[in-house]
């Protein structure tokens, strides 16, 4: 799905037009402002890591360490111009490696290039550290870094859990690190929370609709990440788990994401009006 798109005419002392377009599938696209749109605010989330699959070389090498969940970004009211056209990114999740081999990164998710920018997690690495948590940049922007994924060290079968991706106003949680000759490790958060994704293998994701009431615990309808039967990161940027067993493949990090609201001056994340209209 490139794209939704959706919105209202209403007049209130004039023509004032209210609507939102999101991007949830990795690729570049091209959003023109509608006429009369002369604000938007923008959030976006970067890519979640993938996470590393086991050493192969025995118990003392340890197993595959989680992916970093994605950054999150957002600024308010950035002047657009109708009719204009800028350029969307929405980043890829990292894939999962196999025996051997480690996670790759996600990749990031923009808004006009460097307005909006939103990092991808990094990959995990066998029977070592998770990867790290992505970050946000670009003037005025504010948001999150997603959490770090769980890290894997030498003693037996075991796996890091994938990274959480970051809340609208705090950080993500990170993954849990293996036990000992233990395989069920927890996940990391959804958002900038832990809990409600545990005994999962991957990161949950974050949600694009704003905040929402239950806050930076869940990343207002971020998704778990999946169990440790695909260990992938949960939509949109959780991190990929490891894996404990060379026969396996890790998880892929989940996709980023990009959404655009407008009037940018009576809509702003991380809460006022971002509820799809």
């Amino acid at each position: 799905m490139s794209g939704i798109l959706q919105g209202v005419l209403s007049s209130i002392g004039g023509v004032v037009v209210t609507g939102q377009q999101a991007y949830t599938s990795a690729g570049t696209y091209t959003w023109v402002a509608p006429a009369g749109v002369t604000s938007v605010s923008v959030v976006a989330v970067g890519a979640g890591g993938g996470g590393a699959g086991e050493n192969t070389a025995g118990c003392n090498d340890g197993g595959g360490a989680g992916g970093g969940g994605g950054g999150l970004g957002y600024r308010n009211n950035i002047s657009v111009t109708p009719a204009s056209s800028y350029t969307v990114v929405v980043g890829n999740g990292g894939t999962g490696g196999g025996s051997n081999v480690n996670g790759t990164a996600g990749t990031n998710s923009t808004f006009n290039s460097t307005t909006v920018v939103a990092s991808g997690g990094a990959g995990g690495s066998r029977g070592s550290s998770g990867g790290s948590g992505g970050s946000f940049s670009g003037s005025g922007v504010s948001g999150g870094s997603g959490g770090s994924g769980g890290s894997a060290v030498v003693n037996c079968q075991g796996a890091g859990s994938g990274g959480g991706a970051a809340g609208y106003s705090g950080n993500g949680g990170n993954g849990a690190n293996r036990s000992n000759n233990g395989r069920t490790d927890g996940a990391g958060g959804g958002g900038a929370g832990g809990g409600n994704c545990f005994g999962t293998r991957g990161g949950g994701g974050v949600g694009i609709l704003g905040q929402g009431s239950n806050g930076v615990g869940s990343g207002a309808g971020g998704s778990c990440g999946a169990t440790a039967t695909t260990r992938a990161g949960g939509a949109y940027g959780g991190g990929g788990g490891g894996t404990y067993s060379s026969s396996l493949t890790a998880g892929n990090g989940g996709v980023g994401a990009v959404r655009i609201i407008w009037p940018g001056t009576t809509r702003s994340f991380p809460s006022t009006c971002t509820g799809n209209l």
